[in-house]
C-alpha cells in the first residue's frame, strides 16, 4: 500500500468505524425482534396445544363414560369451542 492510499484511509477510519458500529447495533436490534417474535409464536402454540389437550381429555372421558349421551356432549363441546374461539357458529 502506498503512502497516498494510507493518507486517504487514515482520516476515513473514524467514519468507517462509526458506520460499522451503527450496522452492529442494527443487527443486534433485528435479532432482538426476531427472538421476541419467536417467543410470541411459541406462546401461541403452547396455548393452542393446551386447548387441544383439554379437548382430547374431554373426548376420552365421553368415550369411556357410558353414563353420558354422546350427542349432547359433542354439542356441548361445539358450543364451548365456539364461545372460546369467538366464532359463534356451530359445526354441522
Amino acid at each position: 500500500m502506498d503512502h497516498g492510499t494510507l493518507a486517504l484511509l487514515i482520516p476515513l477510519a473514524p467514519f468507517m468505524l462509526g458506520g460499522f458500529a451503527i450496522w452492529t447495533r442494527h443487527q443486534r436490534r433485528i435479532e432482538e425482534i426476531r427472538a421476541q417474535a419467536t417467543a410470541e409464536k411459541a406462546a401461541q402454540y403452547a396455548a393452542r396445544s393446551e386447548r387441544l389437550e383439554e379437548r382430547v381429555r374431554v373426548l376420552e372421558r365421553i368415550v369411556t363414560d357410558r353414563g353420558y349421551s354422546l350427542a349432547q356432549e359433542i354439542e356441548a363441546l361445539r358450543l364451548e369451542d365456539a364461545a372460546t374461539t369467538g366464532e359463534g357458529k356451530h359445526l354441522q
